[in-house]
């Protein structure tokens, strides 16, 4: 330990001798490490930027949806069954811990009028005020959100957003006007902020959201199913060729023909809505989030091991992995780039070793023929080598630090502080000081002491 400290402090002291020299070699160092932790930084912010984009475009949703039902070997088309209930909405947000939001979807398709002038919506939306945290749409341009209460009481209260708006009030305020759905008036409390096309190029900002409760009992009454609208019309169409002949079985009860039962439906013995909208904090608990979220519907449900499920989820992830790629390729560049510069400060210090061992050939010679081993001389120079490393590495940090504050103070851009990175920064310098310091130390050790104590 004592050969140790003996060897620190003659390297410290042949670095004092050329300050100057030992400065201009560190900035190589100086500059990398700066670089590599700006850049980080940088993109550690800019991916946190495009993260919270991509959530709000729902990347990180899920949308589960009724079951297929079939009839006669037909496909109605997904969603044809009535399986989700408001209870389920409220279970999934009680007992899925990966589930951060959640709120249920009654769909209707109608013209709305306001004065003279219509509108059809792409989506007019029963709901409760979650979703707007499910689709990060907290933001309102003007007025304010209904509330639980107003689901509650079924209160005729709606938000529009940008589209509709603009097409119903071009000229004025749409907060506290009216609008009717289907003969039902609505009063309009508050207007959505633009939120511009999805990924499919579908406008997000021509809808309307009210509380699920009103459109269901007052607008709607039914579920606005996707169902397979042919199907149900081939599986429902009476075929008179079929009962040509009678059965010669008497039953108890006259059988209702297939026109009866078509027109007599069997009565909903619950609430249903037709989709549940739900989120996670971020994009990797997905998973998570729909096995837990299909363990407890199954349980809700009912349904066995063997039973195939009654409901759907579907998920982004595609989505997800392509944008998220981009992030992290971004990263991947910006880091390369810091490197290179890295790698070129620690050229720039195997240089000036070569010509410190160059200088000090005599010195060297001197010291061998007193006892110093090669070995000795080897540990002086390389510990020279990893000192100027790590001094030029905490020089680094703190200069990159300063280049990120001031990025975000004058540029505007997202930075976020990497404790990795500035972990590494320090580890690669003296990885650097190593690596290039190695080859000037060994060659200094394999100097001949006679011909070292010759050099002029």
């Amino acid at each position: 330990m004592s050969k140790l400290l003996r060897t620190f402090r003659m390297a410290l002291h042949a670095l004092r001798r050329n300050v100057m020299r030992a400065i201009l070699t560190t900035l190589g160092i100086i500059i990398g490490v700066a670089a590599v932790i700006a850049m980080m930084e940088i993109g550690n912010g800019s991916s946190s930027a495009i993260q919270s984009t991509i959530a709000s475009m729902g990347a990180n949703n899920l949308l589960i949806m009724p079951g297929t039902a079939a009839s006669g070997g037909i496909s109605m088309g997904a969603g044809s069954t009535m399986t989700l209930s408001p209870q389920d909405c409220e279970a999934i947000q009680r007992e899925c811990p990966a589930i951060s939001h959640v709120a249920p979807i009654v769909r209707v398709r109608a013209q709305i009028v306001a004065g003279n002038r219509n509108w059809v919506p792409m989506y007019i939306y029963g709901t409760t005020p979650e979703l707007l945290a499910v689709r990060e749409w907290t933001e309102l341009a003007e007025g304010e959100t209904f509330t639980d209460r107003d689901v509650r009481n079924g209160s005729k209260v709606c938000l529009l957003g940008q589209t509709i708006a603009r097409n119903l009030y071009p000229d004025e305020s749409a907060v506290g006007k009216e609008v009717r759905v289907k003969n039902v008036a609505f009063t309009i409390i508050g207007v959505l902020a633009s939120k511009g096309a999805n990924m499919m190029g579908m406008d997000q900002d021509d809808i309307l959201l009210a509380p699920w409760t009103t459109i269901k009992y007052r607008v709607s009454g039914s579920s606005a199913t996707v169902a397979n609208q042919s199907a149900a019309g081939a599986a429902s169409a009476v075929n008179s060729l079929n009962q040509l002949y009678p059965s010669s079985s008497t039953a108890l009860y006259p059988v209702p023909s297939e026109t009866q039962a078509a027109d007599t439906p069997l009565p909903v013995r619950f609430t249903n809505v037709d989709q549940i909208y739900a989120a996670t904090q971020s994009g990797e608990e997905i998973p998570a989030a729909i096995a837990q979220t299909t363990s407890l519907l199954h349980e809700r449900h009912h349904l066995r091991a063997d039973e195939p499920d009654d409901f759907s989820i579907r998920d982004m992830t595609e989505m997800m992995k392509a944008l998220s790629s981009t992030s992290d390729l971004m990263k991947t560049l910006l880091l390369v780039v810091a490197l290179i510069s890295l790698i070129v400060g620690g050229v720039g210090i195997m240089n000036i070793m070569l010509v410190s061992v160059t200088e000090r050939t005599h010195e060297i010679g001197l010291r061998m023929a007193v006892g110093a081993r090669s070995r000795d001389i080897l540990r002086q120079f390389l510990l020279e080598a990893v000192i100027l490393c790590l001094a030029g590495g905490i020089l680094g940090i703190a200069f990159g630090k300063l280049c990120s504050y001031l990025v975000t103070r004058f540029l505007h851009w997202p930075t976020l502080t990497s404790v990795t990175a500035i972990v590494a920064a320090v580890v690669v310098s003296a990885t650097v000081g190593i690596i290039f310091g190695f080859y000037p130390a060994w060659k200094a050790s394999r100097l001949d002491p006679i011909e070292a104590l010759r050099y002029e």
